[in-house]
């Protein structure tokens, strides 16, 4: 009779599995954290220790409306990709066969075409003689083309459309796990349609809800070419501050400290929304 502490047949030993993730890693660590480690050390280190670049920043209000901006923008992108990417996410779960391949081709298409075209495709949308202005001047709406392009609402449109599948398929995953008998066993003991939705499957799916909501917020964060193309000065964000400083200014030491503050705030406000849903989630089961 076998020992049924013996290993399983057939499984690595601890060696043998660090060997096959080794290769991974050593890319991880000179594609990935070396680049942020060198960029880092660049901003505290010029060429001795000094915090001059990041007194710079602090003691200018400028960079603050540009983090501010920035943070109201993504904010602003994720409340929009949420009302428009919930209902699609729940039509996805309730539809089968054909209708659904066909909606999940609508949402994952946009993914396989690059950002750069995306954009390209908005500015020539909102440019003076574009569509949008062209459409609105047949119907008489306007007498003057509008200024559309490089505004902030250019800029809210462009990324939700871009980042919008990030929040869809999240909430998507999670409608598609949760049993409809629920839905149906509330509906048989007296409530609504929308009270069914409000106390069972709106519940149900936060977990996709917020996954999707920090997709969204953490890469609007650090957008570039879309608000590079469709925004303007006064629209200017922290990517495309950072992206001027190293390719435009060639400071390299003081984009590595706005991006260091910038990990910084964004870690901040990732762990304070996570430590919010843990509380509201306390507050559910205590109910």
């Amino acid at each position: 009779m076998s020992n049924a502490a013996s290993p399983i047949r057939g499984a690595l030993r601890p060696g043998a599995s660090w060997m096959l993730i080794a290769p991974l890693l050593l890319l991880l660590a000179f594609a990935f954290f070396w680049p942020i480690v060198n960029l880092l050390s660049r901003s505290l280190f010029v060429p001795e220790f000094s915090l001059q670049n990041y007194q710079r920043l602090f003691n200018e209000p400028l960079y603050w409306r540009i983090f501010g901006r920035t943070f109201w923008i993504s904010a602003c992108c994720c409340l929009l990709s949420l009302m428009l990417g919930y209902p699609v996410a729940y039509a996805m779960a309730r539809l089968k066969g054909w209708r659904l391949a066909f909606v999940a081709a609508c949402v994952l298409i946009p993914l396989w075409t690059s950002v750069l075209v995306r954009s390209y495709a908005w500015v020539f949308l909102l440019q003076r003689n574009g569509v949008v202005n062209a459409m609105l001047n047949d119907l008489g709406l306007i007498g003057a083309p509008l200024r559309l392009l490089y505004t902030e609402g250019a800029v809210l449109a462009a990324m939700t459309h871009v980042l919008l599948p990030f929040m869809i398929l999240p909430i998507f995953a999670t409608l598609r796990g949760i049993p409809p008998e629920l839905e149906r066993a509330a509906r048989n003991l007296g409530a609504g349609r929308a009270q069914a939705f409000m106390r069972v499957t709106l519940p149900l799916s936060l977990p996709g809800v917020s996954t999707g909501v920090l997709f969204v917020f953490i890469l609007a964060l650090g957008f570039y070419i879309t608000p590079a193309m469709v925004g303007g000065p006064q629209t200017l964000m922290i990517g495309t501050l950072i992206a001027q400083q190293v390719t435009d200014l060639l400071d390299w030491e003081f984009a590595g400290a706005v991006s260091a503050v910038l990990m910084v705030l964004t870690m901040g406000a990732v762990i304070t929304f996570q430590r919010a849903l843990s509380v509201e989630r306390l507050a559910g089961n205590a109910d």
